[in-house]
């Protein structure tokens, strides 16, 4: 009697949820956006420690190979706050437009040296050669983020 009804059947719509469920999952785990944003962060804290290393080396080529004051031979966090590197004043504006932060820091870039700021990246000076390392602790997805010149 129903031999011209049209239509799909329930076991053909649910094979083709299936299908659709497995392709999804497939894409979300190529895609995957978390690490896509941590890939993304670790990007940005790459430039902004060759940035900051960059700062810095142009100050001491202007200043007769002396680094800012606050650089010394202890690992210290770039910021204002006690027990941290302040280099503001001596590289923003002149080597560069504003101090970066880590991209997990938030507030932006610092513009205003008198503000209490950190940024999350770390600048030591090695005691025997004057090396700078600049270094991002921060960094996602098990990396060591650092530069040394």
């Amino acid at each position: 009697m129903r031999k011209n009804q049209k239509g799909f059947t329930l076991i053909e719509i649910l094979v083709v949820i299936g299908i659709l469920a497995v392709l999804f999952a497939i894409a979300l785990v190529a895609i995957n956006p978390a690490r896509q944003f941590s890939q993304a962060n670790n990007t940005k804290r790459r430039s902004d420690v060759n940035a900051l290393l960059n700062a810095v080396h142009q100050y001491a080529a202007d200043n007769k190979g002396a680094l800012p004051a606050a650089i010394t031979t202890s690992a210290l966090t770039i910021g204002n706050g006690t027990g941290e590197a302040d280099i503001c004043a001596s590289v923003v504006t002149k080597y560069l437009a504003a101090l970066p932060r880590d991209p997990l820091v938030t507030g932006g870039d610092v513009t205003d040296c008198t503000a209490s700021y950190t940024t999350n990246y770390k600048v030591v000076k090695s005691a025997t050669d004057n090396r700078i390392t600049v270094s991002a602790p921060g960094a996602e997805l098990s990396e060591t983020i650092q530069v040394t010149r």
